[in-house]
């Protein structure tokens, strides 16, 4: 006995390639879960030239359990993001770290022949999310990258109520930033381009809004206790140095192939902290998904059939930064 189901494969040309996979009999907690929908992620685009199954924000049904399941039943919603799987005894694993282990299985580094563009998924179910009943399928599986790693970024840098955070890039993850933030309590002052999405970004949350083409010194009202970077490449920081506050946290989210360059001599004076981060480790998504049924929290999506076109057409959106702001893939 066993299950095969589709999947959504990159290739050597980048074209998008349906295919099928096999997981034997459900052993110890893992879970046979149907996917109803998956958010697209520009990760997705740096892989569709690789040959593996493609997607890591995935939302579903839960169609049938192993023996060692204790939570879920069939017919719950569940939802699943970058990491599949940990060690469970190192001392990350321990303290609640598990981003961090050496033996972490994580997409595009393991189980490379499944993913959430597919029919179907087996995965522990100790690395399964339950959806709460406040928010759709639709809506949670952007959440569980995009949403998983503006959150933690909050996180771990102890972010306060109180705190003016800054956040450069109005996309898929900056405009969840802006919400989270501004449910935190915070003052979100938000940077971009041009003033294409100031009342978008006004509705989300944020309090000051600045268009940065063609600026050579940034004024804002006062300067940042946090600068969170949503976009797709690294900004010139010389432009933002003048505009944090000593001992001011950055949080780089940009996936970028060149070094991190900050100017050094500002570094030193101010007392800038840099805080990398992934995504959240589970209690910290967990906390994640709660905050943002409690709140309301929502990503806005261009929808798309999961279809060989369909995630074909998505993904050149998403390429030509065309995307407002989370492509999102409906099962047919």
């Amino acid at each position: 006995m066993g299950y095969d189901f589709t999947v959504y494969k990159g290739s050597k040309d980048g074209s998008i390639q349906k295919a099928s996979t096999h997981r034997d009999a459900l052993e110890k907690d893992q879970v046979l879960v149907r996917v109803t929908h998956s958010g697209v992620c520009f990760t997705d685009v740096h892989y569709r030239h690789t040959d593996m199954a493609l997607g890591h924000e995935g939302a579903g049904v839960v169609e049938e359990t192993g023996p060692d399941v204790q939570d879920l039943k069939k017919g719950d919603r569940v939802g699943w993001g970058y990491e599949h799987d940990c060690c469970g005894r190192c001392s990350r694993c321990l303290t609640g770290w598990e981003t961090f282990c050496d033996e972490r299985k994580m997409y595009a580094a393991a189980d490379l022949d499944q993913g959430s563009f597919a029919s179907h998924a087996v995965w522990r179910e100790a690395f399964l999310f339950r959806i709460p009943d406040a928010i759709k399928n639709e809506d949670a599986a952007p959440l569980m990258c995009g949403g998983s790693t503006v959150f933690n970024a909050l996180y771990v840098a102890r972010v306060r109520p109180t705190a003016r955070v800054g956040i450069i890039g109005v996309g898929g993850l900056g405009h969840l930033a802006i919400q989270f933030a501004a449910k935190m309590g915070c003052q979100v002052v938000v940077f971009s381009g041009s003033d294409s999405k100031k009342e978008e970004a006004t509705k989300l949350g944020a309090t000051e809004f600045y268009a940065t083409k063609g600026m050579k010194e940034l004024k804002i009202q006062s300067k940042l206790d946090n600068l969170i970077v949503t976009t797709s490449s690294q900004p010139d920081w010389n432009q933002y140095v003048n505009v944090l506050n000593p001992g001011a946290t950055i949080s780089p989210l940009s996936v970028d192939s060149e070094d991190f360059k900050f100017p050094y001599m500002a570094l030193l004076a101010n007392g800038f902290k840099v805080m990398g981060s992934i995504v959240s480790a589970r209690q910290v998504h967990r906390d994640m998904l709660d905050f943002a049924a409690f709140h309301g929290i929502k990503p806005i999506n261009m929808t798309y059939p999961m279809t060989q076109e369909g995630i074909q057409d998505c993904l050149k959106t998403l390429e030509e930064g065309k995307m407002r702001y989370r492509g999102l893939l409906i099962a047919q």
